[in-house]
């Protein structure tokens, strides 16, 4: 209880319009479990076991968050179509993640993408547009199987995938979100000085993964 009150509180400064809306939204499922458990129990607790997996890592949530403002360093249409292409290829990383199928290099992949989505957002690299989907989309399989392969026993897993596809849409809506600063300079240096943190990151999850 204690660690979903912080994270309410960490964000209830943003202002951005729909993407505070999904926040809400979240963040109120989240805290409605005892109402779901009495419908359909295992359904019920997939759906908010789904919700809660990507903001239980670090790693997951960075890389989430990193998308979102790189999308709106690079304006639209990427700014909506980054955050749609990792939720739709992550939830097919899930689904591999789900039945069994092993996927090597996992927590070197999610790593990864903490360290070379942090280095886009600091660098403000302008790729083209199906460059960037298709780095965004990768990286996503990983993160993806991730949270398959962790599905609890007994519990729903449609509604677990359908909860934190959820999730993640409003971890790329934070970034989004943040990333509202980049009109003005100071902000542009923000986001940058924001993006080499997370790179800085990454290379901590990536020796973790290989120690």
């Amino acid at each position: 209880m204690k660690g979903r009150v912080s994270r309410t509180e960490s964000w209830a400064g943003l202002k951005a319009g729909p993407y505070n809306s999904l926040l809400a939204v979240l963040m109120l499922l989240v805290s409605a479990a005892p109402a779901f458990a009495h419908v359909q129990q295992g359904q019920a607790q997939g759906f908010l076991t789904g919700l809660r997996h990507p903001v239980s890592g670090l790693d997951h949530v960075l890389a989430m968050i990193s998308v979102g403002l790189w999308g709106a360093q690079l304006g639209a249409p990427a700014v909506w179509l980054l955050p749609v292409t990792f939720p739709m290829v992550m939830a097919f990383g899930g689904f591999l993640g789900l039945v069994g199928i092993p996927l090597p290099g996992v927590e070197v992949g999610i790593a990864l993408s903490a360290v070379l989505l942090g280095l886009m957002v600091a660098r403000e690299a302008k790729p083209s547009l199906v460059a960037a989907a298709l780095l965004v989309g990768f990286f996503a399989i990983f993160h993806g199987h991730a949270h398959g392969t962790e599905l609890p026993p007994g519990q729903s897993g449609l509604m677990y995938s359908i909860g934190f596809v959820i999730a993640t849409g409003c971890l790329h809506g934070v970034g989004i979100a943040i990333g509202v600063v980049h009109k003005w300079p100071a902000g542009k240096a923000a986001l940058r000085f924001a993006g080499a943190l997370v790179a800085l990151a990454g290379l901590g999850f990536l020796w973790r993964a290989f120690a």
